[in-house]
């Protein structure tokens, strides 16, 4: 009796954005320009095997500003900071490099905006989230977190006309525009952002895992349990109906999962270097899975310039097209 084909459904876009490109190389360009150590403010992107490998080359990584020697050089990480951080950083002399993803900028810049026109902002986000502590930051008095449909209800605004939503970039598109509709019912007059606050990125990786979680019985997602998007690919496999587990390397694999599956979907977060998701592809060909079926349902061309600090342009790779 032959057995049945056994396949892996490889997303494409999948691993590392231009913001993770770029939080990354600025700090190996420190690392090469100055020698270490160069200290990094928190993790430079939320992958655990990226912060390790920086390590082992001089990074050092902190939490707060203050953990960095006076006129030291200190990297932001990819996340932003609040405008706390920087005064903090002026005050101890530190010379810094400011990663943060341009995407998250924008929202930073929105926030003060929308804020100066004298409008409540509500920010759909995760509490805890560095990138959610830096923008709440920039205009603590005006923002209002909302965490899901559920903080609607409650949340008190000076003046229901004059609302306006801005979102962590990492999210389910899904979930936030749940929360949206929520949000419209209760303040109709509501403002959108002028364009979109989740990241390139983040949409097209969740665009193609629904697609090849339509039509595997597992998806593996790469990627460490504190990023975001990462934990938001997973999510998005389930609710199509896949059974879907988040690894940070092949290593992390449980052999049982594979029971009974002929078709296995495969992708990684925006901050995953694709040399994990190449050890995946090893590893599910060892065992049988050795035909590969790239899916591509949107293509990506983005690439930002290093900090200005650095002063060089830095892409996030070979792609086709803006999608």
């Amino acid at each position: 009796m032959p057995f049945p084909r056994r396949r892996v459904l490889l997303a494409k876009p999948r691993s590392s954005c231009a913001g993770v490109v770029r939080a990354v190389q600025s700090v190996e360009v420190c690392l090469e320009r100055y020698g270490p150590p160069v200290y990094v403010r928190k993790q430079i992107v939320h992958n655990a095997h990226v912060v390790k490998t920086l390590e082992e080359r001089g990074a050092v990584f902190v939490e707060e500003t203050d953990e960095v020697p006076h006129g030291a050089i200190v990297v932001f990480s990819a996340h932003g900071v609040a405008p706390a951080v920087h005064a903090e950083a002026r005050a101890r002399r530190l010379r810094t490099i400011d990663a943060t993803c341009p995407l998250v900028t924008k929202v930073h810049r929105e926030a003060v905006r929308f804020a100066a026109e004298d409008y409540d902002i509500l920010l759909i986000g995760h509490e805890s989230h560095e990138e959610v502590v830096g923008t709440l930051g920039e205009v603590p008095d005006r923002i209002h977190l909302i965490d899901g449909p559920e903080d609607v209800r409650t949340v008190q605004v000076r003046d229901p006309a004059r609302v306006v939503w801005l979102s962590q970039t990492t999210l389910s598109v899904d979930d936030v525009l749940t929360t949206v509709a929520a949000l419209r019912r209760r303040f109709p007059d509501l403002v959108d952002p002028p364009s979109d606050d989740i990241c390139y990125a983040t949409r097209n990786r969740q665009v193609a895992v629904k697609e090849i979680a339509s039509a595997a019985e597992l998806v593996i997602v790469v990627g460490s349990a504190n990023s975001s998007n990462s934990v938001r690919l997973v999510e998005v496999a389930r609710e199509r109906g896949a059974d879907a587990h988040l690894v940070d390397h092949a290593g992390n694999i449980d052999e049982s999962w594979l029971d009974g599956v002929t078709t296995v979907g495969l992708t990684s977060g925006a901050s995953v270097p694709d040399e994990l998701v190449q050890d995946v592809l090893t590893w599910l060909d060892e065992r049988g899975y050795g035909e590969v079926q790239e899916i591509e349902p949107v293509t990506e061309s983005m690439n930002f310039a290093l900090p200005r600090e650095l002063d060089h342009p830095v892409t996030a790779g070979p792609s086709k097209e803006t999608a």
